[in-house]
């Protein structure tokens, strides 16, 4: 592995290409915020896809191109005065000794749970009107749900047990059933709050809700592909076939 001093030199590469692209290639030069927002959103969702594959090669591509747009909007920031590199990176280092007093003061935590409980009572302190004011609303909505979850969980509002969970679940299954058999316009709200109650039970399980409809998305994906090209080796079409013929290709690819 690299030296920290390798490291550093990495990093102030980095920097000294950005300041030559910025300067010399077109491209780059006519970059703002925001024009590389929705392309700083994509190369997050290359490196979650990445993470989720355990690729650890594309993991590493990957990082270096979201490092890439962090530098980069610094480089813009610091053109107009506001920002650089340094003063992100030394306000993230400031933030992180103030959040760990058990690191770096003489508070003492017990195990996880006290120490976000504690991040989410010190960033109250520092003036945040609400807990729940740090969950950014650009979130996919089961992220969202989860990270809200969380911090309610960091200040004491959260069930005890698992069970009780599960009962709420089971209380939203039946509330849901009873207005989609009704068909009433009330079932959309019915399903948001199964939806909810089933994330919060993940969480008591120590299950990321995101991560595993990914993962089965992934498997639908993988398995509906095998269907199409095997039945195309057997000169049949999709669209075409019965229910019956396309469910044993289904049962064949379940066996890869």
């Amino acid at each position: 592995m690299n030296t920290r001093e390798e490291q550093k030199e990495a990093f102030g590469r980095l920097l000294d290409i950005m300041d030559d692209l910025r300067a010399k290639c077109p491209w780059d030069m006519k970059q703002t915020m925001g024009s590389l927002r929705h392309l700083t959103i994509e190369e997050m969702y290359e490196l979650t896809d990445a993470i989720l594959d355990n690729d650890m090669q594309e993991i590493k591509k990957e990082i270096g191109d979201v490092m890439l747009h962090l530098v980069f909007y610094s480089k813009i920031a610091s053109e107009t005065q506001d920002f650089d590199i340094a003063d992100s990176l030394n306000a993230i280092c400031e933030k992180l000794i103030s959040r760990h007093p058990h690191i770096y003061g003489d508070v003492e935590v017990q195990d996880e749970e006290e120490v976000k409980a504690n991040w989410e009572k010190l960033k109250l302190k520092e003036g945040n009107k609400s807990v729940l004011s740090g969950v950014p609303k650009g979130l996919p909505s089961m992220v969202k749900a989860s990270r809200i979850q969380d911090k309610a969980r960091g200040v004491g509002f959260d069930w005890e047990k698992p069970e009780q969970v599960w009962e709420k679940v089971e209380e939203e299954i039946a509330e849901f059933k009873e207005e989609a058999d009704k068909n009433s316009p009330e079932m959309e709200d019915e399903f948001g709050d199964l939806l909810f109650s089933l994330i919060n039970f993940a969480r008591f399980k120590n299950i990321n809700p995101d991560d595993a409809l990914e993962k089965t998305n992934k498997k639908f994906i993988k398995r509906f592909q095998f269907l199409e090209s095997e039945s195309a080796k057997d000169g049949k079409k999709m669209g075409e076939m019965s229910l019956e013929e396309m469910d044993s290709y289904w049962e064949r690819a379940k066996g890869l």
